[in-house]
């Protein structure tokens, strides 16, 4: 399934739904930020998706690093929530899905990185290069945000 993003576009097309979705700040120990090139849209993003029934939001970031990556971590902040209703994904089949993200910061606690059949591929970037890669417009917000967390933890409320 393909998807568009739109940020701040007045010829968006007006959202039909809302999904709760976590994404996670990963670094290894060089200090470079896991990025993941997306297939249905060809950018890249930071690991994460959507939340299941039964699942906190934490539960749903653990799990979805370990769906796309094969990683285990552990949470270790907030770095920032995302629900601003100018920001859309509309996807090829109709559903066209207002902003709701949290975005973590995490730690690596085990695992082998291997990449699941939503991405075509995964850089370790530095993070002072990686908004220079083909991002979303909101994945360029909220590595903006993770970078200024590095510097100094704080919760960005957008």
């Amino acid at each position: 399934m393909a998807r568009r993003d739109y940020y701040y576009d007045p010829a968006a097309p007006k959202p039909n739904s809302i999904h709760p979705a976590a994404a996670v700040a990963l670094f290894n120990a060089e200090g470079n930020i896991l990025l993941l090139r997306r297939k249905d849209n060809d950018k890249w993003t930071m690991p994460g998706g959507t939340l299941d029934f039964g699942e906190s939001m934490t539960d749903c970031a653990i799990r979805e690093v370990r769906e796309e990556t094969g990683l285990e971590i552990r949470i270790t902040g907030l770095i920032g929530t995302y629900t601003d209703p100018h920001i859309l994904i509309a996807y090829s089949d109709g559903e066209v899905r207002q902003e709701f993200t949290l975005v973590y910061a995490s730690e690596i606690e085990s695992g082998e990185l291997k990449i699941d059949d939503e991405s075509k591929e995964y850089r370790w970037v530095p993070l002072s290069s990686a908004l220079e890669l083909p991002l979303a417009e909101s994945q360029k917000r909220r590595l903006k945000d993770v970078i200024e967390y590095q510097k100094e933890p704080k919760t960005f409320l957008r």
